[in-house]
């Protein structure tokens, strides 16, 4: 095999019945066997080895978690690993129970097409209850509406009044006088930027519609108006004049 100038020239096929020299032999790069033209193919030569850019992944029955095998390990090995590590049963409900709508009676399940978040309670819930009215919503979250940054710049004025130079304190006095202006017009703005609900018929101001609709089926509810009707026709009249006018005119007169 091979040549005086290239003894290493040329090699015989893995494949028992073949045996061919090939002076231009294929490697597998699975089971790393030198093969001939006619069996460098996986299917030709009848790899043992499993192909490692190959992925298969088994989903745990116990977590519903995706376990990867891998192609030179053996399976019982990853998943004994995965049990005793990664394995946690708790994330099955999460995983496999639907989310559904919070609202007290509804039973629709939320997903990417149905599910709105409410804007003041920050709870998903379905299409039907999407308004604060229909899912009894408890109103915006309480925002913080004092100015941090003073207090912190006076704290640090006590704790550096002994350490500071004088022409220091200057700098630091004009600093704070500036933090106490804008602070006072950030909470200016803040108030002004706050939206307030108010009721039509007495103009009470609520910080929720919600809150304005309880108002209004509370205090203004719509009173009934009593309707007279005709005990011949059935048609209604809103006074009992209007009613006698009718019989007179469309019933002769009759009652």
């Amino acid at each position: 095999m091979g040549t005086p100038e290239f003894p290493d020239l040329g090699k015989h096929c893995a494949v028992s019945h073949c045996r061919l020299i090939d002076f231009l032999p294929f490697t597998c790069d699975r089971c790393n066997q030198v093969y001939c033209l006619e069996h460098r193919s996986y299917i030709k030569h009848h790899c043992t080895k499993p192909n490692k850019n190959d992925i298969t992944v088994v989903i745990c029955p116990l977590c519903a978690k995706g376990v990867r095998l891998i192609p030179d390990k053996d399976p019982n090995i990853v998943w004994e690993n995965h049990v005793n590590t990664d394995c946690d049963p708790s994330n099955y409900d999460k995983v496999t129970k639907k989310k559904k709508c919070p609202a007290p009676g509804c039973r629709e399940t939320l997903v990417f097409s149905n599910t709105i978040k409410c804007r003041d309670c920050e709870v998903e819930h379905c299409l039907k209850h999407r308004f604060g009215a229909d899912h009894k919503c408890s109103g915006p979250k309480k925002l913080e509406t004092s100015f941090s940054f003073m207090s912190s710049l006076l704290n640090n004025r006590s704790n550096s009044k002994e350490d500071s130079k004088p022409n220091s304190s200057k700098w630091t006095s004009s600093l704070i006088d500036l933090a106490s202006k804008l602070g006072g017009e950030i909470n200016q703005a803040w108030q002004s930027f706050q939206v307030e609900e108010k009721c039509p018929q007495c103009s009470a101001k609520f910080s929720s519609v919600t809150s304005l609709v309880d108002h209004v089926k509370k205090v203004h509810q719509v009173k009934k108006v009593p309707i007279s009707a005709c005990p011949k026709c059935s048609k209604g009249f809103l006074d009992p004049a209007s009613l006698v006018k009718h019989v007179d005119r469309d019933h002769g007169g009759s009652s």
